[in-house]
C-alpha cells in the first residue's frame, strides 16, 4: 500500500514539473566544435535523460560480461552444494531410521559432493552410521577427529561419552562428562553423569557443588535442587556421622529443613546431637519429622533416645509422639513400648488398632509376642502368626525392585539418586498363598481362598478345637449325599482342614476308605510357641 501510494506521489510530482515547464517556456544554447546549438528547456531536458540511461545500461552491460563466468560457476557451485545437503539430511534420516545401507551411501556422496567444505554433520553422519553397522571402532575414530573441532566438540564428548557407557568403561565416561561440564555446564546430560559418579564415588562436597552449577545454569528447578541438596547433605552427614559429629549436625539440620519428609535427614541429624548431648534440640528435630512424615525410624529414635530410660520412661516418650500424630506408625510404636513396660492391655488396644487402621505383617507379629507374653497361650499365638503370614508386607525401603533396611542416597541398580521410596514392595507371584493356619483345629488349610475383609478384622482368638478321631465310613448307595467336612469353617476366610467333600463310591458295595486324618501338631506342652527373636530371625533371615 505504501508503495502504490509513492508512486502516485512520483507520477503526481513530474507531472506537476512537466506541466511547469510547459507553462514556463525558455531556450538552452550551446557550443559544439565551434557550432552554437540551440534548443528547448523541455527537448534539452529528454535528451539529458536518454543519455544518461544509455550509460547506465552500457555500463550495466560491460559489468555483466565480465561477471558472466563468476556466475557460472556460483550457479554450478550452489547446485552441487545444494545436492550434498540433501544427499546429507537423506542420510541422516536413514540413519535415524537405522538404514544402514542407504545411510553409507548418502555418507559417501554427501562426502563427494560436500568434501571440500570440510562440512562436521558428514563426520558425523559417519559416525552414526558406523554405530548401526556394528563399527564402533570406527565410531570412536570419527569422534575423536569430531573432538579436534571446536565446533563439534560438544556433540563428540557426547558421542565418546556414550561409547564408554557401552562398554563399561566407568572412568572414561567420567572423563567425557567432566570435559563437557567444563565447556558447557547446562547440559544435562554432562552435569547428570558428572553429578551420579560424584555420588557413586563418595564425593558428597563435589556432587553438592555440581548441583550448584545446575542450579545456577537452571538446568534444575528450584524445588528439584532443594530436594537433591538435602539427599545429598543427608549422606554426607551419614558419612560424617562417626567421626565428625558437629559437622553431621550442620549438614543433618540443614537437610532437615529442606525437606522436613524426609526421615532419614531428621535421623541422621538427631542421632548427631544425642552425641553432642544435646537431647533436646534432638527429640525436637524428631516431632518435627514426625509431624510431617510418620515413619517407625523416627519413632524408635525417639523412644529409645536415652539409653539408660526404664521402661516406663520410654513409654511416656511414646505417649507423646502418639498425641503428636495419631495414626497407624503411633499406635504401633505405642503398643511396643506398652509391651516392654508391661503394660498388655494398653499393648493389645493400641495393636489392634493398628491393625484396624492398616493390617500388615509387623502388626500382626507384635500381636503374637503381646498374646504370647500376656498369656501364653500356643493356639492364639499360632493365630496370629497365621495372619502374619496372610497379611500384607510392611513398608520398606525400595529403588529400582532393591528392597533396603536402610535408606541410601542413592539407587544400588542404577545409581539414580533419591531413588529409595517408602512403600510397600511389589509382591511377588505366589506370595501369600502359602499354607495359612486355622484357630479352631490346630491344622493347616492349603485352600487358596481369601477373605480380604476377613484379615482386616481381627476377631477375637480362641482355643484351638480337639480334632476328631477318625473313624471308617459306612457303606453308601451311589446317590447318596456327600460326606459333611469334620468341622465348620473357620471364620476368618481360612478352611478347617479336614477331609475334603467327596462324591459317593461308585461301587455301593464295598466300603469307603476310613478317613486318613491330617497332620496334628503337638500338644502345648510337646511344642512350645516360638519366641520373638526366632521369629524375627525367620522373618529376615
Amino acid at each position: 500500500m505504501l508503495r502504490i501510494l509513492a508512486f502516485l506521489l512520483v507520477v503526481l510530482a513530474a507531472g506537476i514539473g512537466f506541466a511547469w515547464l510547459a507553462d514556463n517556456p525558455g531556450s538552452v544554447t550551446f557550443v559544439w566544435q565551434g557550432q552554437q546549438v540551440g534548443t528547448s528547456l523541455m527537448v534539452f531536458l529528454i535528451g539529458l535523460g536518454v543519455l544518461i540511461f544509455a550509460v547506465l545500461l552500457v555500463v550495466w552491460l560491460v559489468r555483466a560480461f565480465f561477471k558472466t563466468p563468476g556466475a557460472i560457476g556460483n550457479w554450478w557451485s550452489t547446485s552441487r552444494r545444494d545436492r550434498g545437503y540433501k544427499a546429507l539430511s537423506s542420510g541422516i534420516i536413514a540413519a535415524g531410521a537405522g538404514d544402514a545401507v542407504l545411510a553409507r551411501r548418502m555418507t559417501k556422496r554427501s562426502d563427494k559432493l560436500l568434501g571440500t567444505r570440510r562440512e562436521p554433520l558428514i563426520r558425523f553422519l559417519d559416525a552414526q552410521t558406523a554405530m548401526i553397522e556394528g563399527d564402533h571402532a570406527r565410531a570412536r575414530s570419527a569422534f575423536e577427529q569430531m573432538e579436534r573441532d571446536p565446533e563439534t566438540r560438544l556433540l563428540a564428548l557426547r558421542g565418546l561419552f556414550l561409547e564408554a557407557e557401552r562398554v563399561g568403561d566407568e572412568s572414561a565416561a567420567r572423563h567425557y562428562a567432566e570435559r563437557a561440564v567444563r565447556i558447557a555446564p547446562h547440559v544435562p546430560w554432562a552435569g547428570g553423569a558428572v553429578l551420579e559418579s560424584k555420588c557413586l564415588a563418595g564425593d558428597w562436597d563435589g556432587a553438592l557443588a555440581i548441583l550448584d552449577a545446575q542450579k545456577n545454569t537452571r538446568l534444575v528447578d528450584r524445588d528439584e535442587s532443594k530436594r537433591m541438596r538435602a539427599v545429598l547433605l543427608t549422606a554426607k552427614a551419614m558419612t560424617l556421622s562417626e567421626r565428625d559429629p558437629a559437622g553431621a549436625k550442620t549438614a543433618g539440620l540443614e537437610a532437615q529443613k529442606l525437606a522436613p519428609d524426609l526421615p532419614p535427614a531428621a535421623l541422621v541429624a538427631a542421632e548427631a546431637l544425642f552425641r553432642l548431648g544435646d537431647l533436646r534440640r534432638g527429640s525436637k528435630v524428631l516431632e518435627t519429622s514426625w509431624i510431617s512424615q510418620p515413619h517407625p525410624d523416627i519413632a524408635e529414635a525417639y523412644v529409645h533416645a536415652r539409653p539408660g530410660d526404664s521402661p516406663e520412661d520410654r513409654l511416656k516418650r511414646a505417649r507423646k509422639l502418639h498425641g503428636l500424630h495419631s495414626g497407624a506408625e503411633a499406635e504401633m510404636s505405642l503398643a511396643r513400648a506398652a509391651l516392654d513396660a508391661g503394660e498388655f492391655d494398653l499393648a493389645r488396644k493400641s495393636a489392634m488398632a493398628a491393625a484396624d487402621a492398616e493390617p500388615r505383617e509387623s502388626t500382626y507379629l507384635l500381636l503374637a509376642d503381646i498374646e504370647e507374653a500376656q498369656t501364653g497361650e500356643v493356639g492364639r499365638v499360632r493365630e496370629w502368626l497365621g495372619r502374619a503370614i496372610r497379611a500384607p508386607r510392611d513398608p520398606a525401603w525400595t529403588a529400582d525392585g532393591v528392597v533396603s533396611r536402610n535408606w541410601a542416597p542413592i539407587s544400588p541398580v542404577t545409581g539414580r539418586l533419591d531413588a529409595f521410596e517408602w512403600k510397600v514392595p511389589v509382591e511377588r507371584i505366589g506370595d501369600g498363598d502359602g499354607p495359612m493356619i486355622d484357630a479352631h483345629d490346630g491344622e493347616v488349610d492349603h485352600g487358596p481362598a481369601k477373605t480380604i475383609g476377613a484379615e482386616a478384622k481381627t476377631p477375637e482368638p480362641t482355643a484351638p478345637a480337639a480334632v476328631p478321631a477318625a473313624t471308617p465310613a459306612p457303606a453308601k448307595p451311589a446317590a447318596a449325599e456327600p460326606a459333611k467336612p469334620a468341622s465348620p469353617p473357620a471364620a476368618n476366610g481360612g478352611g478347617t482342614g479336614g477331609a475334603a467333600t467327596q462324591p459317593a463310591a461308585k461301587d455301593a458295595t464295598k466300603p469307603a476308605e476310613p478317613r486318613k486324618p491330617e497332620a496334628v501338631d503337638p500338644p502345648k506342652e510337646t511344642r512350645p510357641a516360638p519366641t520373638s527373636e526366632e521369629r524375627k530371625e525367620a522373618r529376615f533371615g
